[in-house]
């Protein structure tokens, strides 16, 4: 996500790196490099000029204090007017009606369909909500059917009219339905064309003026860049929508459409979507993504994630597992599943600052912990719960049943005695510290 603009800027800030102070001729040389960067990745150039003349402003009425360099403070002002740029402010979804209406909009191949579920999911597993997906697709071939996939797979439920082609109706009838039955939101996904046209418009615009939509969302695909922006204007100037969905942001985005959208329509962007896993939406936060975009990751998003998948439970036992020396593959195993249902491997490294650009040519797939699951599923009972039994004869078999080298055997269990040895070593630090702190409040009642 953003890596050519990343790179760039970086380049830009080299310039007055190890200066003394901030002059305007190394801060107009650093400044135009950051100007190009941006129109590279699609901002349009007024924007980009306007951005890099607020920024040059700040920066000639800086004071850079002797313990911090000229390239850091360089840094902190790019940063700050990136999240003025791109909002300030994370703006969630009005969820407080009963039924809440979400109204999807955008144009063919946007990723509405898709974005519709991942909604789904999202409202039914962090906001408690009954969700009914709304198929208000008529024209596109197997819309609905999609539709209908993607709610079975997350066990929500679809209103659909096969035979009825008036979008309105579907759109009113599930409302009545869904106030019936006691939904708690309702999604409608419509249709998209190639381009924006009279007849596209006019219809998307009689479904909102008929349901009064709790929030309508516009949907776009990233990658279109500079087209992104000019179509959300056309959007909004039709149907005044409440907030933008940013599509594909983990493909060959230049990341324009991000940076400037909300500069041109003056609506926040609410969610971004980064894979084709219905689990991959996420809340859209300025300050976030300007870190990301600065190389600086995201370890607030990091954290968040690991803790959706936190089982307090769990966590206990392990950490008596740990404590005790008796952490096992059982529990390697549980470990890595757990990491897997986080999310795409690579944008949970990109998250994890400094770690991102230094591993940004690298390929991080999705099965990197396939035949390590391999492996230890070839593996006895007795031989994960104790793993210091596995001898020659054993790795060879667990080789053969696995499919794997009996070098990728050796490699695992070194891989895990090295895990096991350092969780060992942090508890023990942790359970030092615990009893140094309980010392101190003895120390300190007396």
């Amino acid at each position: 996500m953003f890596e050519n603009l990343s790179e760039k800027l970086e380049r830009a800030f080299k310039i007055i790196k190890g200066k003394g102070k901030i002059t305007e001729i190394n801060i107009s040389e650093s400044i135009k490099e950051v100007r190009k960067a941006l129109i590279d990745a699609d901002v349009s150039y007024a924007i980009a000029k306007e951005f890099c003349d607020q920024v040059k402003q700040k920066a000639l009425g800086q004071n850079v204090l002797t313990s911090v360099d000229p390239s850091q403070m360089m840094i902190k002002m790019v940063h700050d007017e990136l999240v003025t740029l791109m909002g300030s402010n994370t703006e969630e979804l009005n969820l407080k009606p009963n039924p809440v209406i979400i109204l999807n909009a955008g144009l063919q191949g946007s990723g509405k369909t898709t974005f519709s579920g991942k909604l789904a999911l999202y409202l039914k597993s962090k906001k408690n909500k009954k969700v009914l997906l709304v198929a208000g697709d008529v024209y596109r071939p197997a819309a609905i059917d999609q539709l209908q996939v993607l709610a079975d797979s997350i066990n929500v439920d679809v209103y659909r009219e096969n035979d009825n082609k008036n979008p309105v109706e579907i759109s009113l009838n599930a409302i009545k339905k869904a106030k019936a039955e006691n939904y708690t939101a309702v999604i409608i996904d419509t249709a998209g064309r190639l381009a924006v046209d009279e007849q596209m418009m006019n219809e998307i615009a009689e479904i909102k003026n008929a349901v009064n939509p709790t929030e309508t969302l516009f949907v776009v695909d990233s990658m279109t860049g500079q087209d992104a922006v000019n179509t959300a204007k056309a959007f909004h100037d039709r149907l005044n929508y409440d907030g933008v969905v940013l599509t594909k942001l983990d493909g060959d985005t230049r990341g324009g459409a991000a940076l400037t959208i909300r500069r041109v329509v003056s609506k926040p962007i609410k969610f971004i979507s980064l894979g084709e896993k219905l689990d991959a939406l996420d809340v859209f936060h300025p300050d976030r993504m300007a870190n990301r975009i600065l190389g600086m990751g995201d370890i607030v998003s990091l954290v968040e994630k690991a803790q959706e998948q936190y089982d307090e439970e769990q966590a206990r036992k392990l950490s008596k597992k740990i404590h005790t020396n008796s952490f096992d593959y059982n529990d390697f195993l549980a470990q890595i599943q757990q990491i897997k249902k986080m999310g795409n491997l690579k944008d949970l490294v990109g998250m994890i600052p400094g770690v991102g650009k230094a591993l940004k040519d690298v390929d991080i797939k999705d099965d990197a912990f396939k035949y390590i699951e391999a492996i230890i599923g070839s593996m006895t009972p007795q031989e994960r719960a104790n793993p210091d039994i596995i001898d020659v004869s054993r790795k060879n078999r667990i080789a053969k049943g696995s499919g794997c080298k009996v070098d990728q055997v050796n490699k695992l269990i070194k891989q895990f005695d090295q895990t096991r040895k350092m969780m060992r070593s942090l508890s023990g630090n942790k359970m030092q510290q615990l009893k140094q702190m309980r010392n101190m409040k003895k120390f300190t009642k007396r």
